[in-house]
Parts: structure tokens; sequence; C-alpha cells
């Protein structure tokens, strides 16, 4: 971790809280928050009390996207050192999707741009309902390219093209309802309702997430076959777990008891 990000876990409700600390910045990215960012994630899936990712920013906005000014210093740089510079957010997307942990957003204020793009990279995305998408590149003839990956699996071909060549910003309960979203809380009690969910899914059976996550995505790549027979082999592997063969003795335990000799 360093200055850009905040990293601490909780003993008791095993989620972990990444946090974006450049309020000066809405939160902006730039090299040293997305290294901030990946090395967060590395620390989390190396620990095992944390159990849940819990991502979200401080001050006004959650993210608003790139660092304008790391933009402007590279306005000279070679086409090697631009693609170099746009591989940092992808790996961080990447390492995202590939870490077995849920990853749960909490975004208030804006997020916008690649902003956006991280919150969608997140497993689920929590909102206030003061909250606000968009990817408002096109503005300034740029293109959402490293974010557009997360946005069409989220909400599309048809809206992804809307959002990405209107730039326009989709409130919160807009934003439920074409898929970027999956909870909207009120303002005024998001810290607690977004935490509240986190504590919820870290409650969970962690092999069980681990291995729906790692399913989920695996079968993205997958014709329907593949998926079926890849499914059947994770079934498998899911109920030698002790967490399923221990929930298995303690239901079968519940129903004797219920039913009586």
């Amino acid at each position: 971790m360093n200055d850009s990000v905040r990293y601490e876990v909780h003993d008791t409700d095993g989620v972990a809280t990444i946090t974006l600390d450049r309020p000066e910045k809405r939160n902006a990215l730039d090299p040293d928050a997305i290294d901030g960012l990946e090395a967060a994630f590395a620390a989390a899936e190396a620990e095992d009390r944390a159990r849940v990712l819990f991502v979200n920013g401080s001050g006004k906005d959650f993210c608003a996207g790139a660092d304008i000014m790391h933009i402007e210093a590279l306005v000279d740089a070679t086409r090697e050192a631009l693609v170099a510079d746009a591989r940092r957010l992808g790996r961080l997307f990447v390492r995202m999707r590939r870490l077995p942990k849920p990853i749960v957003a909490a975004v208030h204020g804006n997020a916008l741009a690649g902003g956006a793009g991280l919150a969608t990279a997140c497993d689920i995305v929590l909102a206030s309902d003061d909250a606000h998408f968009g990817y408002p590149e096109i503005h300034i003839g740029f293109v959402p390219a490293m974010v557009m990956t997360m946005l069409v699996r989220c909400v599309g071909e048809k809206r992804a093209f809307e959002l990405v060549t209107s730039g326009r910003r989709v409130g919160a309960e807009e934003a439920i309802a074409m898929g970027l979203v999956h909870c909207v809380y009120s303002r005024h009690t998001f810290a607690d309702d977004s935490r509240a969910y986190a504590v919820e899914l870290a409650a969970r059976s962690a092999t069980s997430l681990a291995m729906s996550k790692c399913l989920l995505y695996e079968i993205d790549e997958m014709t329907f076959e593949e998926g079926i027979e890849r499914g059947a082999q994770v079934n498998a592997d899911a109920r030698q777990t002790e967490d399923c063969r221990a929930a298995v003795r303690a239901f079968l335990s519940r129903k004797i008891d219920r039913e009586g000799p």
C-alpha cells in the first residue's frame, strides 16, 4: 500500500477494507493509486482473516477516473509507453477478476470513467442514492477502452454503446435498472448499510464463495457443454469441502430433532 490507498482488516467480521484516499483529487487514479490498489488486493488475497473485500473512497466521491495531470504528463510519450501505462490498469482489473474472494464496491458521489470501471470490476456494486456513474471520455476525444470489457458484460452491447457515445451520467436508480448496481441505499445510512452487506457476505462459507466466483467467471469463456461439465467438476469438489460436509450434517441433525423419534 501507499499514501493513495488505505488498507485494514477487521478481525471480528472478516472484511478487508480498501479505501482510495485522495479526496483532494476526487480519488482519481494515477500510477501510485493503481499500484496501491493492486498491493491491497494482493494483501487481502493472502490474508486468511479477509473473506470479503470492501472497496470505497474517501471524501465526496468514489473515484473520478484517471488523473488528468498524469494523462497530460504522457501527452508526448511513445506509443509503447502509452500501452504500458494502460496495461497497468488492465492488470488491476484482471487481478480483481481472478481473486477468489468476493469484492464489494461501495459507491457514493461520482464513479466516472476509470472510476466506474473500478466499481464494475468488483463483484457486487452497492450505491448511495446520490451516486452517479458515467463514461464521459468522449467529451475530451478519448475512449473508455480499459473499462469497456466490464461494462458490456454488465449491461449488454446496446446500453454500453449508448453510455460510451453519449458520455452522460446515470443516477443510482437508473444504474440499478440497467445492471450496473445491485443495491441502492439512502445516503444517510449508506456507510452502515453497505458495511452490513459486506459483513453478512463474509459470514458465509469462504470455500463456497471462492468456488462460486471462480466458476462464474470461468464459464464466461466456455461453450454451454463445457460449462455444464466444469460445473459437474466443481459440484464434486464442493461436496468434498469441510464447509459443505459440516452444513449437511448440521441440516440433518436439525431435521431429525424436528421430526423426533
